[in-house]
């Protein structure tokens, strides 16, 4: 009789661990899945840069600046 009370209690012991982990496991799912959501969000938020059309290289200062447009 003692082996089936000790069967029962490592059951139970694995039994609670499952539902531990199982709730660890959906919580982080929900985690991921609000990050994910919030990325896209921002993703599409995101404007692109600004054009600044054709660059040329001024040797003076060594910077590419936008081209004068006449």
């Amino acid at each position: 009789m003692p082996q089936f009370l000790i069967l029962a209690a490592v059951g139970a012991g694995l039994y609670a661990g499952y539902r531990a982990l199982r709730s660890v496991g959906e919580k982080m799912a929900a985690d991921m899945q609000k990050t994910q959501d919030e990325l896209r969000q921002r993703a599409a938020a995101r404007t692109d840069a600004k054009d600044l059309g054709t660059l040329s290289y001024d040797p003076i200062s060594g910077e590419y600046k936008p081209k004068a447009r006449d």
